[in-house]
């Protein structure tokens, strides 16, 4: 008996242990399985932020891309030069990169989503303005509308980039970038199809569209974003003033080799869109309507798609970061130097401009992530800002300044912008050398 006992008390610890260790795999699984799910649902989450950030660069390049298909029909309905036309995508851009760095303070010392949804508002509303001019006939509306709508434009992408510096850190901040930037480009092959389908219910309906997107973007904004909160309260603006300066004090070479190349890179993307709508309504080609837009598309997909694997690639290497940016100014350089000569085919002319948009898709998430990255929360707004000033400056003088010097000659144009590349490359390998690793 006392045997008996004695056995089943040598065993009863063992149980014990057996016991616990079972709980405890039972726990350590039912943790696992929470933690899982909880991982999986801040994916999700992080799914819908970056939904509702893209929504904000794409809304944004459908102000300007989806009108360069009607352009020639504008200067026909309102009796204008094409100078003239090429003023509504001007006047938009400037007052944009104008009002710009004015935003980036108020999302500073305020909230970001503070300045962009009335900025939408704002954007949705000139819509109406300017399809009402359209419809009225009258350029000079049109014009005050537009300038109205860059107001408006002026809180939006350059705001989410700040945003998306605020949410996200290393790795998934690039690729935010990243995806803003494909958003961005997304919004280029999109527009001149979207554009060229709206046409064909009334020339003017793009106008009328505008609202449409600002109302789906301010909808994401504010159901699917949850901005972080300030954690201190908004600098005066004196101080506020002398970081900015110590900060281009001590960056300031390779900050304004980063800006004058953002600024290039658009300037040459809307100058040669500019340049093939109207030459693919020109003879021998007579391409016009929604063929013209799924042609205006084509080097604009290059660009997309490049732009964002690079931004997720990239994961803030600041090696590779510089040689994406010089093979991105190369590949430009080199396909709109071949252009000088191979302009007459067509296949030959988009298959090079599509070279060149690859090369910008190398370029600008490099960059943006580079600037994003250069400073802290609290002046964050202002320098991505001043980046994207300039770079919608950019995309207002390519343009008019194509269609000024298309009066001299086609080479003249792919001269200008071969140099303009070359000398942006040597600017950007000389100057912009990364850390190994970017902040």
């Amino acid at each position: 008996m006392a045997s008996s006992q004695s056995k089943d008390q040598s065993r009863s610890p063992n149980k014990l242990r057996v016991t616990f260790s079972s709980d405890m795999a039972d726990r350590s699984r039912s943790g696992t399985g929470e933690e899982a799910k909880e991982k999986r649902t801040a994916g999700k989450g992080k799914v819908w932020e970056y939904i509702a950030l893209a929504t904000v660069p794409l809304v944004l390049v459908l102000g300007n891309s989806m009108i360069v298909p009607i352009l020639p029909t504008l200067v026909r309905e309102l009796k204008i030069t094409s100078f003239q036309s090429s003023l509504v995508i001007t006047l938009f851009s400037v007052t944009a990169g104008l009002i710009i760095p004015i935003a980036g303070y108020l999302s500073d010392r305020f909230s970001r989503k503070a300045v962009m949804i009335p900025a939408l508002i704002i954007y949705g509303g000139a819509g109406v303005l300017s399809g009402m001019a359209a419809i009225w006939h009258s350029y000079w509306m049109l014009l005050a509308s537009r300038a109205l709508q860059g107001i408006g434009a002026a809180g939006t992408t350059p705001i989410a980039m700040a945003l998306v510096g605020d949410l996200y850190k290393d790795a998934e901040e690039s690729k935010a970038l990243g995806l803003i930037e494909a958003s961005n480009g997304s919004g280029k092959v999109i527009s001149p199809i979207l554009g060229s389908l709206l046409a064909l219910i009334v020339w003017y309906a793009a106008f009328f569209a505008f609202p449409v997107f600002c109302v789906l973007a301010i909808a994401a904004i504010v159901f699917l974003i949850k901005e972080p909160k300030r954690e201190a309260e908004p600098t005066p603006l004196k101080e506020y003033i002398g970081k900015i300066g110590r900060i281009f004090k001590k960056d300031g070479r390779w900050l304004v080799v980063s800006f004058w190349a953002g600024a290039a890179a658009m300037f040459i993307l809307f100058g040669v869109l500019f340049f093939l709508s109207n030459m693919l309504e020109d003879k021998p080609y007579n391409i016009n309507g929604v063929r013209k837009g799924f042609v205006l598309a084509i080097p604009l997909f290059g660009m997309v798609t490049t732009a964002y694997i690079t931004g997720s690639v990239i994961r803030k290497n600041g090696v590779l970061i510089r040689w994406l940016m010089n093979i991105g100014l190369f590949l430009m350089a080199a396909a709109l130097c071949a252009a000088i000569w191979l302009n007459q085919n067509l296949y030959v002319f988009i298959g090079l401009l599509t070279v060149s948009s690859i090369g910008t898709g190398l370029l600008l998430p490099c960059l943006t992530t580079m600037i994003t990255g250069v400073v802290e929360k609290a002046e964050r707004g202002m320098i991505t800002s001043l980046y994207s000033s300039l770079r919608f400056l950019g995309v207002a003088f390519g343009p008019p300044l194509f269609g000024w010097m298309l009066e001299k000659s086609q080479r003249t144009v792919f001269i200008t912008v071969t140099c303009l590349s070359f000398l942006t490359l040597v600017l950007v390998f000389f100057l912009v050398k990364p850390a190994k690793q970017v902040k």
